[in-house]
């Protein structure tokens, strides 16, 4: 034990002593770790957020999309899905194309949704001020709209935009109301959002065809049922395959989600590693220099008496300790960082494991990559070291 302890006190020493070099070695170790989790830090951040966006609207909504070119549902269609058995809610919705004005200030970031006054109830949106679409504004094709709270900012700032025109595609829209500010919700951001009636939708140069739906089902226990129903009624008045359509639920979707986390975050992991072998190399080719360096060393302490396992248990030690090092520099700059980023706005989820994964890589690259030099040290032979320059 003594004889580790003199041993670890004189690697501590060497690395000491070339403080500057020691620090430049470290440096792509811990560039390295804290890419790593950075990187898989912001994947499990932005999976998490969406997976929260998708259970906020509970298990019991179907998603059914139609992805042929050749047809879709009519808006007179939308009946028969709601006479469906334990169809509780039918919401169709589509996007369309255009910009929000109010005198001179416009906003083009404005994401329009046509939809019905169902939509609100099946995605769990909310109002701060005014009214809902109704059954009356789609029966009129009335050229009102609903503002997300990002867009009344905008274009009224401090004013209450309830009552008041703005202008969509060059025609004016009366605000009914104001939805809730609750940020990005079922991949789109809400508060960036505009929705009007659907069939108001053709004054913007769109037509009454259907291509997504969210449908609210009422026994959530009876959803492969539900969906089997769902998808016989589309494949007879379509007249398309399942290849032309999908009705998926939220677990499924959620199951999918996790799926392409998983792989998204070895992606990230992979890439961010490939640092990690950079900053192991680095290691090794300074290990190499250390032992050329002191090579005359070697010799006297192997003539003085020193095993070939204490050269080989130094070095080792030495590598170990710098990449130990640089791992917690690593972490401690990576959760830094990361914390930054998620009060900067980004979605940054930190994980126990990948830490632990990320500071015992940099224990594994010490050992590995300081192996060479050690074993190269240690076979020395101390006549041919005492002679070196």
């Amino acid at each position: 034990m003594t004889k580790f302890i003199n041993i670890l006190k004189g690697s501590l020493k060497n690395i000491t002593n070339n403080k500057l070099r020691s620090a430049l070695t470290m440096l792509g170790l811990i560039i390295g770790i804290a890419s790593v989790i950075i990187l898989v830090g912001i994947g499990n951040g932005t999976s998490n957020q969406v997976v929260s966006q998708v259970k906020s609207l509970g298990t019991n909504i179907l998603t059914l999309n139609i992805q042929s070119s050749d047809t879709s549902l009519e808006y007179s269609q939308i009946n028969d899905i709601l006479d469906i058995p334990n169809v509780e809610t039918v919401a169709p919705y589509k996007t369309v194309s255009s910009t929000a004005s109010r005198g001179t200030t416009i906003s083009n970031r404005v994401n329009i949704i046509a939809t019905t006054d169902s939509y609100m109830e099946v995605t769990n949106l909310t109002i701060s001020a005014g009214r809902v679409l109704s059954s009356i504004d789609l029966e009129n094709n009335s050229k009102v709209c609903l503002l997300g709270n990002g867009i009344a900012e905008t274009l009224f700032s401090l004013s209450n935009p309830v009552g008041q025109d703005i202008k969509i595609d060059g025609d004016n829209y009366k605000v009914i109301g104001v939805l809730t500010a609750v940020g990005s919700s079922m991949g789109s951001n809400v508060d960036d959002m505009l929705i009007i009636p659907f069939t108001t939708a053709k004054y913007l140069g769109s037509d009454t065809t259907i291509n997504n739906v969210y449908i609210k089902i009422q026994d959530e226990n009876n959803v492969d049922k539900t969906t089997t129903l769902i998808e016989n009624y589309i494949k007879s008045s379509l007249g398309i395959t399942t290849d032309y359509f999908s009705v998926s639920s939220q677990d499924s979707m959620l199951d999918t989600m996790e799926s392409v986390n998983n792989t998204l975050s070895l992606l990230l992991g992979g890439i961010a590693s490939i640092s990690l072998i950079v900053g192991g190399i680095g290691v090794m080719n300074v290990m190499l220099v250390s032992v050329t360096e002191r090579t005359k060393e070697i010799g006297i302490r192997k003539a003085l008496g020193a095993k070939r396992n204490d050269i080989l248990v130094q070095f080792l030690i030495e590598a170990l300790v710098l990449c130990v090092c640089g791992g917690i520099v690593g972490i401690v700059c990576g959760l830094g960082i990361g914390t930054l980023l998620g009060s900067m706005g980004y979605s940054f989820s930190s994980s126990t494991s990948i830490i632990i994964i990320a500071f015992l890589s940099s224990s594994v690259i010490g050992i590995l990559f300081g192996i060479f030099p050690a074993n190269k040290a240690s076979k020395l032979n101390p006549i041919d070291a005492l002679h070196t320059e």
